[in-house]
């Protein structure tokens, strides 16, 4: 039995990673949604061929069309121990072996007399190779290629190429022996990943739903980027995100932005709504403090989408108030889809990113969301007051006085003393960080002083084996950067 659970720690923290590592190209998409937004809003005002909307819109498609690219070289630069720009390096080499490997005319060449007698599903993978999956792999092969060979000391006679310049040569190596394989298996994925992409389509309105659902839910594992990829971007039969940005032709009105249109309401209306519940059902003594705390994670999921502030503030604390987030999404979407509702987003769905898409062609009545976020703030707040008070759920400033160490503190200060909290530097075998989180592995879990980590500012502290994930809100980067260098 330990061994399952040790098997499953190390899946689940390896999956965490790669969500990770997914966000560092997703982080470039908001200058791709701005661009073409810009592009979009002179199309409709001034005259669709206006020079500065074609040159905006130009500009941001090229960002749109290089997203395997950015996958390869984000996921190998997220996945290094030591964040170095060999392991991109690395990346990149691993995707343009793979596509060059699976192109028609190395297969042409390799098994076919003529391409054109292979069967249509397998001309079909090796012509649709250029997409987020292989970009994926290919920054998994290099990230893992790079922490393998990075410090490897080669003889003198060939010390130029030893270290760091080993790693691109190692990458394509190792590329082209994995590609072997992939002649007869990239064809059989490719359909899978297609019929996934059907199926999901064919369930429709609730198939959104769903997708809403389970996005929340797997938000405290972190995993909910992983899911993203899965239906936002080309290579998983979707790409919901990609096709409504870039208006490709492959996109269907009133359907394309369907897995990102139903958080809009959620995000800028309902969680505010969940945040003001708060406020009213803390304890009189600590409401002014509550309200200061809740009125910038509000503003900064109306303005921005960024939700994980108010959601770790009640995940751990009440997971019944979660689940009814998750579902609260799940209609959400489905309403939306269903009306249709259509708007997208390059980074998330809060007003900015709202009123740049809402001059895109695809987006579909897209006020009506804002209709549907009038009606989800009260009933967040309704809904989340009345269990609140109903199970005496310790939401914040219900329990003890608020106050916190961290309110006058650099830091750098609570980077020291949370490190303490995590048992000192010597319990630490690995260490990143995303927008909110801080991620660690830690060789005894036991040693984390969970309100110690609190009083210095976490919101939260979860604990998956020897995996820890310290939710310290929008500043995590700032916290990390300087705990890195005690740990380093």
């Amino acid at each position: 039995m330990e061994g399952v659970k040790n098997v499953l720690s190390y899946v689940l923290g390896y999956l965490q990673k790669i969500g990770k590592s997914l966000m560092l190209p997703v982080a470039v998409l908001p200058a791709a949604a701005i661009l073409l937004g810009v592009g979009y809003w002179i199309s409709e005002v001034v005259a669709p061929d206006n020079i500065a909307a074609v040159f905006l819109q130009s500009a941001g498609n090229a960002i749109i069309g290089y997203i395997p690219i950015l996958f390869a070289v984000g996921v190998a630069y997220g996945l290094s121990k030591k964040k170095d720009g060999a392991a991109a390096l690395a990346g990149l080499v691993a995707y343009l072996v793979f596509i060059t490997m699976l192109s028609p005319g190395t297969v042409d060449g390799l098994f076919a007399a003529d391409f054109g007698d292979l069967e249509d599903g397998v001309q079909l993978a090796f012509e649709n190779r250029e997409n987020a999956f292989l970009g994926i792999l290919s920054g998994i092969i290099g990230g893992h290629t790079f922490n393998r060979f990075r410090d490897v000391e080669l003889p003198k006679a060939l010390g130029f190429f030893s270290g760091k310049r080993a790693v691109a040569i190692m990458t394509a190596g190792i590329t082209l022996v994995i590609s072997i394989p992939f002649f007869w298996i990239w064809p059989g994925i490719f359909n899978a990943l297609t019929s996934f992409g059907v199926t999901m389509g064919d369930l429709g309105h609730f198939g959104a739903g769903v997708y809403g659902f389970f996005n929340r839910l797997l938000i405290p594992l972190g995993l909910h980027h992983a899911l993203n990829a899965v239906f936002w971007f080309e290579g998983f039969g979707i790409a919901d995100l990609e096709l409504f940005l870039a208006q490709a032709e492959e996109a269907i009105p009133g359907e394309t932005g369907r897995y990102m249109a139903g958080y809009f309401p959620i995000f800028m209306f309902g969680l505010p709504g969940a945040a003001l519940a708060m406020v009213h059902t803390a304890k009189p003594e600590n409401r002014t403090r509550v309200a200061s705390i809740m009125f910038s994670a509000a503003f900064a999921s109306f303005f921005t989408g960024i939700t994980e502030p108010i959601e770790f503030s009640f995940l751990f604390v009440a997971p019944l108030l979660f689940l009814v987030h998750a579902v609260f999404t799940g209609i959400s979407m489905i309403i939306a889809s269903a009306i249709p509702a259509i708007s997208g987003f390059g980074f998330s769905a809060g007003v900015i990113d709202m009123g740049l898409q809402a001059a895109n062609p695809l987006a579909e009545n897209w006020w009506a969301l804002l209709i549907m976020g009038a009606i989800f703030f009260p009933i967040y707040y309704f809904s989340f007051r009345f269990l609140i008070v109903k199970f005496d759920i310790p939401t914040p400033g219900r329990r003890q006085k608020m106050g916190g160490a961290a309110e006058d503190m650099s830091n750098e200060e609570i980077a020291a003393e949370m490190l303490k909290a995590l048992g000192g530097k010597a319990n630490i075998t690995d260490f990143d960080y995303c927008v909110t989180r801080l991620r660690l592995k830690l060789e005894d879990p036991e040693k984390v002083d969970r309100e110690a980590l609190k009083e210095y500012g976490a919101t939260d502290v979860m604990v998956s084996g020897k995996n820890v994930q310290v939710i310290v809100g929008t500043g995590a980067q700032f916290i990390a950067e300087k705990m890195e260098a005690h740990v380093e």
